[in-house]
C-alpha cells in the first residue's frame, strides 16, 4: 500500500541533525562525508584586514607583515578549501586504501514491476512482477530470510479483505512453508508498531515459525521518523529492493518499482551491512553510535562503484538516515545529489511525493537541496528535467503548488526546459474502496548516465530521519528505467501539470 503511516517528525527537530547530529545533540562522525553538506552561503567570508605594504621609509614590519598574511591565507585554503565541492566533504574514502573488487559472481539484476488490476498499456514494455519475484526469493532460500520493513498486511484480513488479496496471502503463507520445511532462519527488522496497529502478521510468524523480530524506535533513536525501507535479503546472495512493502496491495493494487538481484554475494553482502544496522538498532536500548564498528564499513559508493562483469553494471547501495551510514556508505541525500549534479542531457524523477520542505513537522522547514539541483541542472547546463508525479485522493494540494514553481522555470531561457506531469492510477468503484490503493508508488531517479532505485519519497523528513535504501547503478539497466519512465510519461494515465 502507499505509506499512509507517515514519518512523524518531533516539534524540536532541528535540520542540524540530517547530517550527523539527532535531536539528542551533536554526535561525532569522523571520516563520513554524509555528516553535513556545506555551501558557500554558510561560509564566513575571510577578509585579510592585514596591509602587505608599508609607506614607512626602511619599515622593519614590512617582511613580517608579508610572511604573517602569505601564512594566514595558506592556513585558509588548507582548511577552507575541501568545502568548495560538496563532493569533497568528508570524503567516505577516507582510511580505504584499495578500490572494491571487481565482481565477477555471476549476477543476475533486473527491474520488477507491481502494476495494479486493470491498469492497462499500450506498450511492450513489461517486468517481471514483484509477486514473482518475491516468490524466486522464497524458492532460492537455503539457511537465510532476513527481511526489513515499515510494517506488515500480507494477509486481507489484516486491513481490507478483496478477491486481489490472494498475492499477498499466497506470500505469506511461502513465508510460513519454506522457513518450516527447510528450517530456515527467519529475522525481520521492522519499525516500531503502535497499539492501533500492530503487525499481526510478524506476531504471527513469531509464534508459529519461530521468527526472531526486533523493532526500531525511531523516536527514541532519531527523535523523529519511521523505518520506511522495503529490502528482502536470502542467504546473503539474493535481494529484492524497492518501493513494495510487506502489503497485499503494494502486489495487485498499487504500482511499484524495484529490483530483483539474484546470485550476487559481492552486492548482497554489502546490502546486508544496512540491515546489520537495523538489527542492531533494534535491540532492546540501542543508541546509535557515534561510530559504527569496521565491520559495516563499505568500500562501495559512488565515487567507487562496484563493477559486477556480468550483467556489465557498476553499482553502489546507499542508505538514509545519514547517522545509519557507517564508514564509506553515502546516505541517499548524497547519492541523489551526485546523480542530478553529474547529468548532462536529462534528469527523470518519478516518486509518490515531492516536497522541498518537511511535511510531518508542526512547522514546515523550507529544504531545498534537489530542488535547487534540479532548478540548476536546468538553468546553468541546459539539462532536460522531467518531474513524474503521482496523482491520487491523498495528493497534498501544496505539492502541486511547488512543483508549479519548478515548471515555471521552463523556457526562461532558450535551452531551460523543466516539465511535471501527473500519473493517476485509475479504480473502478470496487476498486476505490480499498484504503490507500490505486496510486503509483514508485522511487526512482534515472538520467543518460545512471539510475537510482529507492525506498524513500522525496520530502525532507525521509532522508533527515526516516530509513531508506537507494540502489545506485549505471550499464545497460539504466535503459530498462528509463524505458519504463518513457512508457509511463507517455501514457493516457498522466496528464500536464
Amino acid at each position: 500500500m502507499a505509506d499512509s503511516k507517515a514519518p512523524k517528525v518531533n516539534r524540536g527537530l532541528s535540520l542540524k541533525g540530517m547530517f550527523g547530529e539527532s535531536a539528542k545533540g551533536s554526535r561525532s562522525t569522523k571520516g563520513n562525508r554524509n555528516d553535513r553538506l556545506l555551501s558557500l552561503n554558510s561560509m564566513d567570508v575571510f577578509e585579510d584586514t592585514f596591509s602587505i605594504t608599508d609607506d614607512r621609509i626602511s619599515s622593519p614590519c614590512k617582511l613580517s607583515y608579508l610572511a604573517i598574511s602569505v601564512i594566514l591565507v595558506l592556513i585558509v585554503l588548507i582548511v577552507l578549501l575541501p568545502v568548495f565541492n560538496h563532493r569533497l566533504i568528508l570524503n567516505p574514502t577516507d582510511n580505504i586504501k584499495d578500490p572494491p573488487p571487481i565482481c565477477r559472481d555471476p549476477c543476475q539484476v533486473s527491474l520488477v514491476e507491481s502494476i495494479p488490476e486493470g491498469l492497462l498499456y499500450n506498450s511492450s514494455v513489461s517486468r517481471q512482477s514483484t509477486y514473482s519475484a518475491w516468490k524466486e526469493l522464497l524458492n532460492l532460500s537455503e539457511s537465510s530470510i532476513e527481511l526489513a520493513g515499515m510494517y506488515w498486511t500480507l494477509r486481507g484480513s489484516d486491513v481490507f479483505s478483496h478477491p486481489s488479496d490472494w498475492q499477498g496471502e499466497d506470500i505469506f503463507k511461502n513465508i510460513k512453508s519454506v522457513v518450516s520445511e527447510r528450517g530456515i532462519k527467519l529475522r525481520i527488522a521492522q519499525n516500531q508498531p503502535s497499539k492501533g496497529q500492530p503487525n499481526l502478521d510478524t506476531e504471527d510468524l513469531q509464534r508459529t515459525v519461530g521468527a526472531e523480530v526486533r523493532n526500531l524506535d525511531f523516536t527514541r533513536l532519531m527523535g523523529a521518523g519511521i523505518l520506511h525501507t522495503k529490502l528482502w535479503l536470502v542467504d546473503n546472495k539474493h535481494f529484492y529492493v524497492g518501493s513494495a512493502n510487506f502489503d497485499w496491495r503494494s502486489l495487485t493494487q498499487v504500482k511499484e518499482v524495484g529490483v530483483l538481484v539474484k546470485n550476487c554475494p559481492c552486492l548482497a553482502e554489502d546490502i546486508a551491512k544496512i540491515w546489520e544496522v537495523y538489527w542492531e538498532l533494534g535491540a532492546p536500548g540501542a543508541v546509535v553510535p557515534s561510530a559504527w564498528p569496521a565491520s559495516l564499513s563499505t568500500q562501495i559508493n559512488t565515487l567507487m562503484p562496484v563493477s559486477v562483469v556480468n550483467p556489465e553494471l557498476s553499482v553502489s547501495i546507499s542508505s538514509s538516515p545519514p547517522p545509519f551510514c557507517p564508514q564509506g556508505r553515502d546516505s541517499d541525500i548524497a547519492a541523489i545529489l551526485d546523480i542530478i549534479s553529474s547529468a548532462k542531457q536529462v534528469v527523470r524523477v518519478a516518486v509518490m511525493d515531492y516536497f522541498p520542505a518537511t511535511i510531518y513537522t508542526s512547522n514546515t522547514t523550507f529544504w531545498p537541496l534537489i530542488d535547487d539541483a534540479l532548478r540548476k541542472a536546468a538553468v546553468e547546463r541546459g539539462v532536460r528535467v522531467e518531474l513524474l508525479m503521482s496523482e491520487w485522493d491523498h495528493t497534498r494540494p501544496a505539492m502541486i503548488k511547488y512543483l508549479a514553481s519548478l515548471q515555471a522555470l521552463d523556457g526562461v531561457t532558450h535551452n531551460t526546459h523543466i516539465k511535471v506531469r501527473l500519473f493517476r492510477v485509475p479504480a473502478t468503484a470496487d476498486q476505490a474502496k480499498i484504503p490507500f490503493g490505486r496510486v503509483n508508488h514508485n522511487k526512482y531517479l534515472v538520467t543518460e548516465q545512471k539510475g537510482f532505485v529507492g525506498t524513500s519519497n522525496w520530502s525532507a523528513d525521509y532522508f533527515i530521519s526516516t530509513g531508506g535504501i537507494g540502489f545506485v547503478f549505471s550499464g545497460p539497466l539504466r535503459d530498462e528505467l528509463d524505458n519504463i519512465f518513457t512508457r509511463d510519461w507517455n501514457s493516457s494515465y498522466s496528464r500536464d501539470l
